[in-house]
């Protein structure tokens, strides 16, 4: 951590003021770019449907000259649209910021319009962690019944497709697991100081459906 964190005021960037003296600060992170590009703009799905419309339409070109033009031109506007999905995702990548204080977890987001959430671990039901293989994972907070944030306004950080019961959720964190067990702990002293909050689980991707178990 740097000087340069810190904001004019003295505020840690990524918060909306400076925490108050019985809060400590635990851990704060932002999605990886390749995370985002990979797994938020799905960059591999539209490779491959570049790839495909490229040999699609040289198949049916008629000659070989035509073919590697038609191909060539599809594929350069694959790239660019590839290129286009990178920055993107490294501008999240920059204009990111999850917190994790030993009181709540804090959403700074937004590219254009930066908005800050905060999250409060009294409002978290539970969550959980898809770990990859790169060490980097999702972890998703399930939110106690009347708590509601709008999907629209969280994506890309919300859990995809929980849309009536939107679930935020810190995007490709580097080190998730160890992120991971951070929250838990804090989650479980708190609950432990008369907050009804429930740990957190780690779920694993296999080869078969995904099974939680419980986080060391």
């Amino acid at each position: 951590m740097s000087g340069d964190d810190f904001l004019p005021e003295g505020t840690l960037r990524g918060l909306p003021g400076p925490l108050p003296r019985d809060e400590r600060l635990l851990w704060q992170g932002a999605p990886t770019t390749t995370g985002v590009f990979v797994r938020v703009f799905h960059a591999r799905i539209v490779a491959l449907w570049f790839v495909g419309w490229a040999c699609i339409f040289a198949a049916s070109a008629g000659s070989p000259s035509r073919a590697v033009m038609i191909g060539s031109a599809i594929m350069l506007t694959g790239a660019l649209g590839l290129a286009v999905l990178w920055v993107l995702s490294w501008l999240t990548h920059r204009t990111t910021v999850y917190t994790i204080t030993d009181k709540r977890v804090v959403f700074h987001t937004g590219i254009a319009l930066p908005v800050t959430r905060n999250l409060p671990f009294a409002q978290i039901e539970n969550g959980a962690l898809r770990a990859f293989s790169d060490d980097s994972g999702d972890i998703p907070l399930r939110l106690r019944p009347g708590v509601r944030i709008a999907y629209l306004q969280l994506w890309p950080h919300a859990r995809p497709w929980h849309v009536s019961r939107t679930e935020p959720m810190l995007r490709s964190v580097p080190h998730a697991e160890s992120v991971t067990r951070l929250l838990v702990q804090a989650m479980t002293a708190f609950a432990e100081n008369g907050q009804p909050v429930q740990p957190v689980v780690v779920m694993r991707p296999t080869p078969q459906a995904p099974r939680l178990v419980a986080a060391e």
